[in-house]
């Protein structure tokens, strides 16, 4: 009965999401439904083959394990430079700058070296080549997509680098959702990190569920990111195919060829390009942490010091926080205090949660994380998801997993309108036109992808024994 009750909920979400992709579309006449149903199946098909068909379940664990790897390797390095900070978490505790920061660095360089050999190339055309036979996309936008999935969204365009000035208005849309809908490996890797090591010893749902080793718990959300960003390509590719569908089939790219283009002249300058890069996206990772978590605790302080504190509304909010307990819901213990952005988001979002499958006492919960993800970005959202992992629902965790594996933020708008428009300056004009347009279609792809898992995946499913 439960599973019914959570196809019957994600269906729901599923129609829903679409609906709000046809309502702001730019052409509803022209939508192509059978792409719609195609990516939808492709969804479905990929959920149910990684989590139920041994051989493909068989592969991402060996996926998933090159990532733990990484994450071993990093760590390597790490305690080099820090030493104990990094092994002695029962006296330093786990500490962002020092566990999370240098994965980012060091993945950066292994991708580049990655790029240099041809191998990621290899990867990202076979997947690209199956989405454009599948799906009828041009040769840009098939290639696009299948890069967002490995690398991230400033980095997938130079694969399609040579295409971008004559992309049509449809195919550049479908470029920038994209890199909203999935992650960057880098941050893929250090999300495994950090929410496996708040995840440890306990599932934390069910007191008499086997406890988890740090390995198995990498083991676990490796896999689990990884299926969010390979299902969130089509997802992606719906949500801005029915947001502005290609008018004229003659106008589209049909060139299909990953430029010869190798960073850096030989695999040294190569790591060193790599290092760079990855020490840039390291220090803006951790610097937009601390701006915006300075950022959300001023706004709180206007909203409950100020404004709720002299209108007496953190009285009220409190007494409403105080009911939804009462009433078996969960909240973020800062929404208990008074008027403050995670209970406006949690209030904003809800319905939003249950309608992806979220069990009724999280609704609230998971409701403040979706709205941190877009308000603020998805590395503060993780690491909230953090804090809670062992306080949810195992189906809320696995929702709010899936749900927060994207780009999809304010912040990215700006990054793509930069990125992209610093290779493509004669569509920097459209970029900033489908700014918020990228980032509803990246949100919205992100969503659907979080409804089907909370439709398929089970907690036998999701802990992969």
């Amino acid at each position: 009965m439960d599973f019914v009750i959570g196809l019957l909920r994600g269906s729901i979400g599923i129609v829903f999401l679409l609906g709000i992709c046809y309502l702001l579309s730019a052409n509803r006449k022209a939508i192509s439904w059978p792409l719609v149903l195609k990516g939808i199946a492709i969804q479905l098909v990929l959920a149910i083959a990684i989590l139920y068909v041994p051989f493909i379940r068989k592969l991402f664990d060996i996926a998933a394990k090159f990532f733990i790897v990484v994450l071993d390797f990093t760590e390597a390095g790490s305690k080099f430079l820090f030493g104990n900070m990094i092994t002695d978490l029962n006296t330093f505790g786990y500490i962002f700058v020092f566990q999370v920061l240098p994965t980012i660095v060091f993945f950066a360089a292994l991708s580049a070296v990655l790029y240099y050999l041809g191998i990621l190339q290899i990867i990202i055309y076979v997947f690209a080549a199956v989405m454009k036979k599948i799906m009828g996309l041009s040769g840009s936008e098939s290639l696009a997509a299948a890069a967002n999935v490995f690398i991230g969204q400033t980095e997938a365009p130079l694969i399609v680098k040579p295409y971008l000035e004559r992309m049509t208005r449809s195919e550049l849309l479908c470029l920038m959702t994209g890199g909203m809908a999935t992650i960057a490996g880098g941050v893929f890797a250090a999300y495994i990190g950090f929410l496996s090591n708040s995840f440890v010893d306990t599932t934390g749902m069910d007191p008499e569920t086997a406890t988890l080793t740090l390995e198995a718990a990498k083991n676990l959300f490796a896999q689990h990111l990884l299926m969010a960003s390979i299902i969130s390509a089509p997802a992606a590719i719906v949500a801005s195919k029915i947001l502005y569908p290609q008018v004229d089939e003659k106008d589209v790219v049909q060139e299909f060829e990953i430029p010869k283009d190798k960073i850096g002249s030989n695999i040294l300058e190569a790591i060193s390009i790599g290092t760079t890069d990855g020490l840039k996206l390291a220090v803006n990772v951790g610097a937009m942490l601390l701006v915006f978590t300075a950022l959300v605790s001023m706004l709180n302080f206007a909203l409950s010091d100020i404004i709720g504190y002299y209108t007496n509304f953190n009285g009220v909010v409190s007494n409403f926080a105080g009911i939804l307990q009462n009433q078996g819901f969960k909240v973020q213990e800062s929404a208990m205090i008074g008027l403050n952005l995670e209970f406006i988001l949690g209030l904003l979002f809800a319905p939003v949660s249950w309608m992806l499958g979220v069990p009724k006492q999280d609704i609230f919960l998971v409701g403040q994380l979706l709205g941190q993800k877009t308000v603020i970005n998805e590395f503060f959202a993780y690491t909230e998801l953090a804090k809670v992992t062992t306080q949810l629902n195992i189906k809320s965790l696995i929702i709010a997993t899936y749900a927060l594996c994207g780009f999809s933020n304010f912040a990215s708008i700006g990054i793509q309108i930069g990125g992209i428009g610093a290779i493509a300056p004669g569509q920097r004009k459209t970029l900033a036109e489908f700014g918020i347009k990228a980032l509803i279609g990246g949100t919205i792809a992100c969503f659907l992808t979080a409804a089907i898992a909370g439709m398929l995946v089970n907690a036998e499913a999701f802990i992969f024994q």
